[in-house]
């Protein structure tokens, strides 16, 4: 019983991939090309997914589309750069180190440290009751003495 649970656990956590078998190839190089390319490339509906493993629609035309490459003869890198040219770098998984990708490498990253700076502001201005002047308010003498006669009947 246990090896079955084991191998249904590895059946799940395999990729499911999208190609759909009117789309493969007869020639498996070729299609073993496709597929390296199409592992480099985003779909642009799921945006975290590689073309090869989305079911969008927009997915499936972008895997024709590098097969349809790389039988008229093109090398994988001139694939990527073709679907590049119409997509834009967003289209890859691993968009390179440029300026108009900063966006993508730092955007996680920065909105992680705002979430951060915004949670311990929100806490600092909590925990700490502030006067009119900004400054911390503490009890006068008056005060002290009535909380603690508030405590005190309390406990009685």
């Amino acid at each position: 019983m246990k090896w079955f649970i084991f191998a249904l656990a590895m059946l799940i956590s395999l990729p499911a991939l999208a190609v759909q078998p009117d789309e493969i190839l007869d020639d498996p190089a070729l299609e073993a090309r496709a597929r390296e390319v199409g592992k480099d490339l985003r779909c642009l509906v799921c945006q975290n997914q590689s073309i090869d493993d989305s079911d969008a629609d927009l997915a499936r035309d972008l895997r024709v589309l590098v097969r349809e490459r790389i039988v008229a003869g093109d090398t994988n890198q001139e694939v990527i750069d073709y679907v590049v040219s119409r997509y834009g770098d967003f289209v890859l998984l691993n968009p390179p180190f440029k300026l108009k990708t900063y966006a993508l490498w730092f955007g996680p990253a920065a909105l992680v440290l705002f979430g951060i700076f915004a949670a311990f502001m929100f806490f600092r201005n909590k925990n700490v009751a502030a006067a009119p002047d900004g400054r911390a308010q503490s009890l006068s003498e008056a005060e002290k003495k009535k909380l603690a006669q508030l405590l005190d009947e309390d406990k009685s």
